[in-house]
């Protein structure tokens, strides 16, 4: 056999270049973390832990000045102690999130130690922090950035109790899952449970099934997810009077283990959405960029090898994981891109596995494709600033040239650091002229933010409290709660028109809201004065025209601040 056609020996990566890369994904991670929070969902969730924070109330949720039920309490009450620390900013908001997401790291890491040699957990941690959906999320925080260590670090733990570690790792995996179930609900059995069973089906050590200690782990999980047992019970079920979803007699413990997970996933609860089984095979595609091929065709490589009964991974927990959470996610009814991050720690592992085994001259043919995905990447960024043309394109423009530059010049020969040390390099490009350059300027739109910023500067208004005319019943959405998170001063909610006179009634007020609801309220015989307007895009759904500077006055519409008395 020629060298040319040998495996290559699996010698980790040099440390100092391992921890280097890793540095710099943590890095890559931490470029949203001064960005303002994105509407709709993360300015809601920020809302949430502020109303926590500011009234010491860690039992009830409420959101546009209503009992809110949707997710679990977990990650506002992490976010509620990091505003307490922090103060009530977006860095404290996103701060937490990435410290999960290093927790999430560090798991992966440790998980593919116990099974992988230690080339194959450096690359499966530079996979993980690079891909492009996780990046995205340390921006726009939503749940998963919590959920994800919570998962990982509990799958290592109970796999550490299979390999016949102390007990304590029983219970360390059990406070994970309870954090987890707080975090998402019941459905988070699934990822954590559904990578260990296959394994044990798949190794003919199905009795494992049948051992005493995996029905502790259960109850133990369900113990330590008592505070929120407790937490909806007193706000909900105490009180069957409460109007949720427009009915009464809600039970948010009843919610919590059927609606709120099985609802979405049979369409039948609250909260409906459209199904596409096909949605997340092409949504990994471009989410779990620039990996998603070496992926894709591992997991295909692994399933073959189970088919011809010729297995090729030391264990099935990440092809069980990642494959039950795709097929889960893909059957429900109720889809969104950053629901799969969740299982990225196990795709990074499927992934650097896949990679590390290639021939080497197959690696070398690899390195050279994933070096275009790369420099596709770049173009990409480079194009997206020409389009949108963000404050600081200077900037922005020597940021992506110099750390070109840097990653060509670093890593030249077509091996695996190289691999691993250009895809660095292309996603810091991409996601540093994302998250410090355009978005920052794309989120100047967020109407809601930039008339609390001008509210809090304006020593006549930043004090009086501020009336958020919204109609309409359930949370709402636009630009109101970006508002309600940076404003300084108190904000009410006025839903109808007569809560809206019985605010102006007392005294003139300032209220925020929109243009074409401001023009409703002059006809319907409010006086309204117009203080300032401002425009508004709803930056999460973008759009060429919008991203188009030549174009984007098109897209805008107006939110209007005004005192409006009777």
């Amino acid at each position: 056999m020629t060298l040319s056609d040998s495996r290559l020996p699996l010698l980790p990566l040099d440390d100092r270049w391992f921890y280097a890369l890793a540095i710099v994904g943590i890095f890559l991670n931490a470029t949203g973390l001064f960005s303002p929070i994105l509407e709709p969902d993360g300015a809601l969730y920020a809302c949430l832990a502020k109303t926590i924070a500011q009234s010491g109330d860690f039992v009830n949720l409420y959101a546009v000045g209503s009992d809110w039920l949707d997710k679990p309490h977990f990650p506002f009450w992490v976010t509620a102690v990091s505003y307490l620390v922090f103060g009530i900013n977006s860095f404290a908001y996103k701060f937490p999130a990435l410290l999960f997401t290093v927790g999430s790291a560090v798991y992966t890491y440790h998980f593919a130690r116990l099974v992988y040699p230690k080339l194959v957990a450096q690359v499966a941690v530079l996979v993980f922090m690079t891909a492009f959906h996780g990046v995205l999320s340390n921006n726009d925080v939503r749940a998963e950035p919590y959920l994800t260590p919570l998962i990982i670090g509990a799958v290592y733990h109970y796999y550490r109790i299979f390999l016949g570690a102390k007990g304590y790792h029983l219970v360390i995996g059990a406070l994970l899952t309870g954090c987890a179930l707080m975090t998402k609900g019941p459905f988070v059995l699934v990822p954590i449970g559904a990578g260990l069973v296959v394994h044990w089906l798949l190794t003919g050590q199905w009795r494992e099934l049948l051992k005493l200690r995996w029905y502790l782990a259960v109850g133990l999980s369900l113990l330590f997810t008592a505070p929120e047992f407790y937490a909806l019970y007193e706000q909900f079920d105490l009180h069957p009077e409460k109007v949720v979803f427009g009915q009464t007699g809600v039970s948010g413990v009843r919610f919590f283990f059927w609606d709120s997970q099985f609802g979405r996933f049979f369409n039948t609860g609250p909260i409906k959405g459209a199904g596409d089984k096909l949605f997340f095979t092409h949504t990994l595609l471009w989410a779990f960029l620039p990996w998603s091929l070496p992926l894709y065709i591992g997991t295909g490589k692994a399933l073959a090898g189970l088919v011809r009964r010729q297995p090729v991974l030391p264990e099935y927990v990440s092809l069980g994981v990642g494959l039950a959470t795709f097929l889960l996610f893909s059957l429900s009814g109720f889809q969104l891109p950053h629901y799969l991050n969740i299982v990225f720690p196990f795709y990074a592992i499927l992934t650097a596995q896949f990679l590390t085994g290639l021939k080497s001259v197959n690696l070398r043919r690899w390195t050279i494709g994933q070096s275009v995905i790369g420099a596709l990447l770049i173009v990409l960024a480079m194009a997206l600033l020409v389009i949108v043309q963000p404050d600081r394109l200077t900037q922005a423009l020597v940021w992506g040239v110099v750390i070109t530059f840097a990653t060509i010049t670093l890593f030249r020969p077509n091996n695996l650091l190289s691999l691993a040390g250009r895809m660095v390099g292309a996603m810091l490009v991409l996601m540093g002229v994302l998250n410090l350059f355009i978005y920052p300027t794309l989120m100047q739109y967020q109407a809601g933010m930039t008339v609390a910023r001008y509210v809090n500067s304006r020593p006549a208004s930043a004090q009086r409290p501020t009336v958020l005319y919204l109609p309409g019943t359930g949370p709402g959405g636009g630009s109101f709660w970006t508002y309600e998170f940076y404003v300084d001063s108190p904000v009410r909610y006025a839903r109808t028109d007569s809560a809206l006179r019985a605010e102006v009634r007392r005294q003139p007020s300032l209220v925020f809201t929109t243009g074409v609801q401001a023009d409703s309220l002059a006809f319907r015989g409010f006086t309204v004065q117009r203080l300032a307007i401002f425009p508004y895009y709803h930056v999460s759904q973008l759009t060429y025209n919008f991203l188009n500077r030549e174009t984007r006055a098109q897209t805008l519409m107006p939110y209007i601040l005004a005192e409006i008395k009777e």
